[in-house]
């Protein structure tokens, strides 16, 4: 009985009020590596009830640059992304680069101590840059060689709804391939790396990304 009660106890308090989650892809690279596992707060825009996307009580709503942990709009599966546009923006991008409301975003070069986490056979093949967006500064690569939707827009986000884009801009399902995510599909905000486990050495721990806020 105690087990079935500490059971219940735990799934409740991570359906509700925190939670963490394993990164399976690199789709949100290089601010997420895959082996990250990501402290969610359940708690960072409303209280809901547990197990459901109904909404007891709402403080706020994401904003830019967030990092959001959602239920995806065409399969339910549990996905993690930026937000980029919040209702009523005007968002488009031109050849990778993003427009809001009408203004180019400004990109810098990204640090060094950000790209050496990425395997250096791999970078290669990419190029990094600091994203400078209205609501935050974060890292982003982009992959000019890689086939993906680098252009689209202008198109205005409706109310109640948010534009996703994965950080690794041409290795990310966003909202470039299936459209606007509702409210109430965003389950919490991701804010710390809680442990990181580079797959590609056995699973040793990467120290200096254990408790590192997320950018």
């Amino acid at each position: 009985m105690a087990l079935v009660v500490a059971v219940v106890v735990t799934t409740t308090f991570r359906s509700a009020i925190a939670d963490w989650y394993d990164i399976p892809s690199g789709s949100m690279e290089p601010t997420i590596l895959v082996g990250d596992r990501i402290f969610v707060n359940k708690l960072a825009y409303d209280l809901k009830i547990p197990f459901t996307l109904h909404h007891l009580f709402q403080w706020s709503n994401p904003e830019r640059a967030d990092i959001v942990v959602f239920l995806s709009p065409v399969d339910e599966t549990r996905l993690i992304k930026r937000v980029v546009g919040i209702p009523g923006d005007v968002i488009a991008m031109r050849k990778n680069h993003l427009f809001i409301n009408g203004q180019p975003v400004r990109y810098h070069p990204l640090d060094e101590t950000i790209t050496n986490q990425i395997e250096p056979d791999r970078r290669l093949h990419h190029q990094f840059f600091y994203e400078i967006m209205p609501g935050g500064t974060h890292p982003v690569m982009i992959t000019p060689s890689q086939p993906s939707i680098h252009s689209f827009g202008p198109d205005v986000v409706p109310d109640g709804y948010y534009f996703m884009l994965g950080d690794n801009r041409d290795n990310s399902g966003d909202s470039r391939f299936w459209g606007y995510v509702s409210r109430r599909r965003i389950e919490g905000r991701a804010t710390n790396v809680a442990i990181s486990l580079d797959r590609v050495r056995h699973f040793k721990p990467r120290w200096q990304r254990f408790l590192q806020p997320l950018l």
